[in-house]
């Protein structure tokens, strides 16, 4: 039997924990504050990246890892989009978009589970959250540095994340009815 609370398990919970700290940078405002959710932000990131890894380099794949991490991914996608909205980062209607997409498949999939219908993640998901997470670093940023407008470069990219998140969210819905009709 497989231990639960495993390293990459705890690469996992270690994504969750760091979501209110980068909530309270958010609040706090400010250059040096903003930095700090960014940075924090990208190691969260990363960490999904190595929990993935390890877990299935060293077999620690469990039900409870496969439960936490997409799960790690919305707390800290959704929260950062969230909290941008007052800061005058990010337009409130995309990140209404992205969340009311979460939540749909996230239901979607507890629907196909009771039934016994298996849908695989797909390249879709991945650029959805994959471009959403290069949206919020630099929305997180926002100031102008080195010549770079972060605000700008977040905005472009949280266009092009809205798009895949869109697209990945009528591609399970579309997935679902067809493996749900066989």
């Amino acid at each position: 039997m497989k231990k639960r609370l495993n390293w990459a398990n705890m690469l996992t919970l270690s994504r969750i924990m760091v979501v209110p700290v980068i909530a309270v940078f958010l609040v706090e405002g400010g250059y040096v504050y903003s930095i700090l959710a960014a940075v924090l932000f990208i190691a969260a990131t990363l960490t999904d990246f190595f929990d993935g890894y390890v877990a299935r380099k060293y077999n620690m794949v469990s039900n409870l890892g496969k439960f936490l991490d997409p799960l790690a991914d919305k707390f800290l996608i959704v929260t950062s989009l969230i909290l941008l909205i007052p800061l005058g980062r990010a337009p409130a209607w995309i990140v209404a978009l992205i969340v009311c997409r979460e939540l749909a498949v996230t239901g979607l999939r507890s629907i196909a589970l009771e039934s016994n219908i298996v849908i695989a993640a797909s390249w879709l998901g991945k650029y959805k959250t994959a471009f959403q997470c290069a949206a919020v670093i630099p929305l997180l940023i926002h100031y102008t540095m080195f010549g770079i407008q972060f605000q700008l470069a977040g905005e472009f990219l949280l266009w092009i994340a809205c798009f895949f998140t869109l697209w990945s969210g009528f591609d399970y819905i579309y997935s679902y009815f067809e493996l749900s009709s066989v």
